[in-house]
Protein backbone atom coordinates (compact mmCIF):
# COMPACT_ATOMS: atom_id res chain seq x y z
CA UNK A 1 0.00 0.00 0.00
CA UNK A 2 2.88 2.36 0.91
CA UNK A 3 4.24 1.97 -2.68
CA UNK A 4 0.86 2.68 -4.07
CA UNK A 5 1.26 6.07 -2.32
CA UNK A 6 4.72 6.96 -3.40
CA UNK A 7 3.93 6.04 -7.47
CA UNK A 8 0.91 8.26 -6.87
CA UNK A 9 3.10 11.31 -5.93
CA UNK A 10 5.47 10.82 -8.38
CA UNK A 11 2.73 11.18 -10.85
CA UNK A 12 1.22 14.05 -9.62
CA UNK A 13 4.88 15.77 -9.66
CA UNK A 14 5.57 14.32 -12.80
CA UNK A 15 1.93 15.84 -14.67
CA UNK A 16 2.62 19.32 -12.32
CA UNK A 17 5.94 19.49 -14.26
CA UNK A 18 4.21 18.77 -17.60
CA UNK A 19 1.87 21.47 -17.06
CA UNK A 20 4.07 23.96 -16.37
CA UNK A 21 6.23 23.47 -19.45
CA UNK A 22 3.22 23.46 -21.39
CA UNK A 23 1.97 26.51 -19.78
CA UNK A 24 5.62 28.59 -18.72
CA UNK A 25 8.17 26.56 -20.65
CA UNK A 26 9.98 26.76 -23.68
CA UNK A 27 7.94 26.08 -26.82
CA UNK A 28 4.79 26.98 -24.49
CA UNK A 29 0.92 27.43 -25.45
CA UNK A 30 0.98 31.04 -25.97
CA UNK A 31 4.76 31.05 -28.19
CA UNK A 32 2.76 28.47 -30.62
CA UNK A 33 -0.10 30.77 -30.88
CA UNK A 34 1.89 33.36 -31.92
CA UNK A 35 3.81 31.27 -34.27
CA UNK A 36 1.12 29.95 -35.72
CA UNK A 37 -0.31 33.84 -36.59
CA UNK A 38 3.47 34.71 -37.81
CA UNK A 39 3.16 31.40 -40.13
CA UNK A 40 -0.28 32.67 -41.29
CA UNK A 41 0.89 36.34 -42.18
CA UNK A 42 3.72 34.89 -44.13
CA UNK A 43 1.58 32.64 -45.98
CA UNK A 44 -0.55 35.40 -47.39
CA UNK A 45 2.25 37.15 -48.22
CA UNK A 46 3.44 34.71 -49.96
CA UNK A 47 0.53 33.83 -51.51
CA UNK A 48 0.72 37.82 -52.98
CA UNK A 49 4.74 37.23 -53.82
CA UNK A 50 3.45 34.28 -55.93
CA UNK A 51 1.26 35.83 -57.83
CA UNK A 52 2.92 39.17 -58.78
CA UNK A 53 5.90 36.78 -59.52
CA UNK A 54 3.28 34.75 -61.98
CA UNK A 55 2.34 38.05 -63.57
CA UNK A 56 5.97 38.59 -64.31
CA UNK A 57 6.90 35.56 -66.14
CA UNK A 58 3.96 35.60 -67.97
CA UNK A 59 5.61 39.17 -69.06
CA UNK A 60 8.54 37.76 -69.66
CA UNK A 61 7.28 35.04 -71.97
CA UNK A 62 5.15 37.25 -74.01
CA UNK A 63 8.27 39.53 -74.23
CA UNK A 64 10.33 36.51 -75.79
CA UNK A 65 7.44 35.55 -77.86
CA UNK A 66 5.20 38.01 -78.53
CA UNK A 67 5.63 41.02 -81.04
CA UNK A 68 2.85 43.03 -79.79
CA UNK A 69 4.25 42.84 -76.07
CA UNK A 70 7.66 44.54 -77.74
CA UNK A 71 5.99 47.37 -80.02
CA UNK A 72 3.94 48.30 -77.05
CA UNK A 73 6.79 48.95 -74.85
CA UNK A 74 8.64 50.87 -77.66
CA UNK A 75 5.65 53.17 -78.20
CA UNK A 76 4.93 53.75 -74.52
CA UNK A 77 8.12 54.04 -73.10
CA UNK A 78 10.53 54.96 -75.69
CA UNK A 79 8.55 57.02 -77.95
CA UNK A 80 8.74 54.89 -80.74
CA UNK A 81 6.45 54.89 -84.17
CA UNK A 82 6.30 52.60 -87.53
CA UNK A 83 7.90 53.89 -90.73
CA UNK A 84 5.41 56.20 -92.28
CA UNK A 85 3.73 56.69 -89.03
CA UNK A 86 2.75 60.18 -88.04
CA UNK A 87 3.00 61.58 -84.38
CA UNK A 88 0.71 63.58 -83.02
CA UNK A 89 1.02 64.79 -79.39
CA UNK A 90 -1.98 66.88 -78.09
CA UNK A 91 -1.20 68.82 -75.23
CA UNK A 92 -4.08 70.80 -73.46
CA UNK A 93 -3.90 73.96 -72.01
CA UNK A 94 -4.70 74.95 -68.76
CA UNK A 95 -8.18 76.14 -68.49
CA UNK A 96 -8.71 80.14 -68.35
CA UNK A 97 -11.15 81.33 -66.12
CA UNK A 98 -11.97 85.15 -66.36
CA UNK A 99 -11.09 87.36 -63.64
CA UNK A 100 -13.21 87.31 -60.76
CA UNK A 101 -14.37 90.81 -59.42
CA UNK A 102 -13.05 91.96 -56.16
CA UNK A 103 -15.40 91.26 -52.77
CA UNK A 104 -18.13 93.57 -51.97
CA UNK A 105 -17.66 95.61 -55.50
CA UNK A 106 -20.07 95.21 -58.07
CA UNK A 107 -19.81 95.10 -61.75
CA UNK A 108 -22.17 97.63 -63.64
CA UNK A 109 -22.52 98.32 -67.32
CA UNK A 110 -19.69 101.29 -67.75
CA UNK A 111 -17.37 100.71 -64.85
CA UNK A 112 -15.40 98.68 -66.92
CA UNK A 113 -13.07 99.90 -70.12
CA UNK A 114 -14.45 98.09 -72.82
CA UNK A 115 -18.04 99.17 -71.76
CA UNK A 116 -16.38 102.69 -73.08
CA UNK A 117 -18.61 103.38 -76.69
Amino acid sequence: MRDWRWMLLVLALLLGWLQYRFWFGPGNSGEVMMLEAQVANQERDNEGLQQRNDALAAEVKDLKEGQSAIEERARSELGMIKPGEKFYRVVEDAPVHPAQPAAGVSAQVGDHPADVP
